[in-house]
């Protein structure tokens, strides 16, 4: 799950202090907004930035409330607050890794139980109707809501004698007009929608069902967004724990729909012709009404922080046109990753419905394996390492950022390497023992786990890449990585026709898998070079040194995960249960020769990963 943290100085609980330096804190947890179910059906988007606030204080500041409070090994304080923001700021943190974990299985545990209830292909034609709304969402609302609209509110909640609450009422009514009226506009436009994201290859009765639940689906476009601004209200009020939640409201609903429909009908038909009016309502109409219990589930926070939610239409008073310019370039940003979404569901809607192609479904179930290490690894070291980055930048100490920015690398190199490892040797038995079952046949799963082996390689970058986005968030070039944006994604555009036209169907998903994992090198590549013409040195002889090292603990790894592998029951084919027995055994023993090889390697990020993941998990 996607989730964002927003802790503002100048957003204290009524009746507290604020912080007398003025200093904004503000944490983005994984790759957005306010945390939504769309994010458990996400294709690679490069990530969202966080909110850029302008405080009365020492210029403006990124923090991180839960970089304050667990960051690495040697990471220090923010900025000097008092005992109760630093106590508030320790328990936000709470919160939130708390709510980001649960939500993380929970949501994983959701795809799993559609994948066994809807197959291969039928669960490709639900997936990508999924999509439609997340993507619709994201031009509409998602990164807008994160650049733009918080800090807004933000600026508000301070400057305004009623602490913001007339505007942000102002705001919340012309945004649930605008979006209920393309709500209605884009589900009318369904049919459409569905023929020009088909492939032409794409079956008639295929694309039928997308469009019959794309009915049902596309209007989580209204309830997310209202998710979202509900979500940035109560974030903006020092109040977290709803907004992190609240969606696992969302995958439980949907879980439960998972369960009646197995009772009632038991697994799917194998093809998206079998499907019958009733299943289809049920599936989609229990999706819709998982996002509509997440936003109800937020109403009650609302009254708990104050805030009353009146009919306020005065669309003059909010500023729009500054609005306008002010999302210009991150409209910019995410229409570029949208399109590459919508060909990537296009190129692999015309491989669905053959038991060894692995379709929507299995990359977008890859892709979250992915994003799930990049959430526990990537987002801690960022959180932790973000704040600092960005006060240095403030005051010119460019040195500084350089310092933590070569630091994060290898800290969040070191973390995801053996994780990199465990899914390319044992991508093929996680796959089976995570998704065979009920209508996802055992052939399916092992296509599946193909494509992590090839995900594997895509882990690494893609958090790099993050890293880099960040130190310019820091620096605040978002035209800079807008514009860096555009040929990265261009250049994974291109990957995805020319791999789809070169390789078999069955290899279609690995190879739009790789052509993500050779835009997010790119990507920091690109980034790198940019930020050494911006800030000097980057102290990447270091950065070498240690992947070096890396590299070679990594290899023996490799070797001694492939050899387990070999003496284990199941070999290259293992059933669920040697499947199973292969990940735990195999999986430990890359683990731990790794620390070992690491340690004799002298590759001293290894306590500091340790350490860090100890305190992600809230220990």
């Amino acid at each position: 799950m996607s989730g964002g943290l927003y802790r503002s100085a100048h957003a204290a609980p009524d009746g507290e202090p604020e912080a007398s330096d003025g200093v904004t804190l503000i944490s983005v947890d994984n790759t957005g907004t306010i945390p939504t179910a769309a994010a458990d059906q996400a294709l690679p988007p490069e990530v969202i930035p966080p909110t850029v606030v302008e405080s009365s204080g020492s210029g403006t500041v990124y923090g991180s409330a839960s970089a304050g409070a667990t960051p690495d090994a040697a990471a220090e304080p923010v900025a000097p607050t008092g005992g109760s923001e630093e106590r508030s700021t320790t328990g936000n943190s709470a919160i939130m890794a708390a709510g980001s974990l649960v939500s993380r299985v929970i949501g994983f545990v959701r795809n799993m139980l559609i994948g066994m209830t809807l197959g291969a292909g039928v669960g490709d034609a639900y997936t990508s109707a999924q999509f439609l709304p997340s993507q619709i969402y994201e031009l509409l609302l998602g990164g807008i809501l994160s650049s733009v609209l918080i800090p807004l509110l933000v600026r508000r909640r301070k400057a305004d004698p009623d602490g913001g609450q007339l505007f942000t009422q102002r705001l919340l009514t012309f945004a649930v007009v605008s979006l209920g009226i393309a709500t209605v506009l884009v589900t009318v436009a369904a049919p459409v929608i569905t023929a020009i994201q088909s492939s032409s290859d794409t079956t008639a009765d295929y694309r039928e069902l997308v469009t019959l639940l794309a009915y049902l689906i596309l209007p989580i476009i209204f309830f997310t967004g209202l998710s979202a601004l509900i979500g940035a209200v109560l974030n903006v009020r020092g109040h977290f724990a709803a907004p992190m939640w609240a969606p696992i409201l969302n995958n439980l609903v949907v879980i439960a729909t998972c369960g009646v429909f197995l009772l009632f009908f038991g697994k799917a038909g194998a093809t998206p012709g079998d499907m019958s009016a009733g299943e289809i309502a049920l599936i989609g109409g229990g999706t819709l009404l998982g996002i509509v219990v997440q936003a109800l589930g937020l109403l009650p926070a609302l009254r708990k922080v104050g805030f009353a939610w009146k009919w306020r239409w005065a669309p003059r008073e909010l500023g729009l046109g500054e609005i306008g310019r002010l999302a210009g370039w991150m409209l910019c940003y995410v229409a570029a990753n949208q399109v590459a979404v919508f060909l990537v569901v296009r190129v692999l809607s015309g491989v669905s419905g053959d038991d060894r192609n692995a379709s929507t479904l299995a990359f977008n179930n890859v892709f979250l394996l992915t994003m799930m290490a990049h959430g526990i690894i990537g987002v801690s070291v960022m959180t932790a390492l973000l704040p600092r980055m960005s006060a240095a930048a403030a005051d010119g100490r460019f040195q500084e950022v350089s310092e933590n920015l070569s630091r994060g690398i290898r800290l969040t190199t070191t973390a995801l390497t053996p994780i990199a490892v465990t899914y390319g040797v044992l991508g093929v038995p996680i796959a089976v023992t995570l998704f065979q079952g009920g209508a996802l046949s055992y052939d399916q799963a092992f296509a599946t786990g193909r494509v992590l082996v090839v995900a594997a390689f895509a882990v690494i970058p893609l958090s790099i890449s993050y890293l880099c986005t960040y130190a310019f968030y820091s620096l605040q070039g978002n035209r800079t990585v807008a514009l860096i944006n555009l040929p990265v994604v261009a250049v994974r555009i291109a990957g995805y026709f020319l791999l789809a036209a070169v390789l078999s169907e069955s290899l279609a998903a690995a190879g739009m898998t790789a052509a993500n994992a050779v835009s997010y090198l790119l990507s920091a590549v690109v980034s790198l070079a940019v930020l050494r013409r911006r800030i000097g040195r980057l102290n990447l002889g270091s950065v070498a040194a240690a992947l070096v090292k890396v590299v070679v603990a990594a290899a023996v790894a490799a070797v001694a995960g492939l050899l387990i592998r070999q003496v284990l029951p199941g070999g290259d084919t293992p059933g669920r249960v040697a499947a199973a027995i292969q990940v735990i055994a195999g999986g430990g023993v890359i683990m731990l020769t790794y620390l070992v090889a690491a340690t004799l390697l002298k590759v001293h990020e290894v306590s500091q990963v340790v350490g860090m993941v100890r305190r992600k998990l809230g220990r």
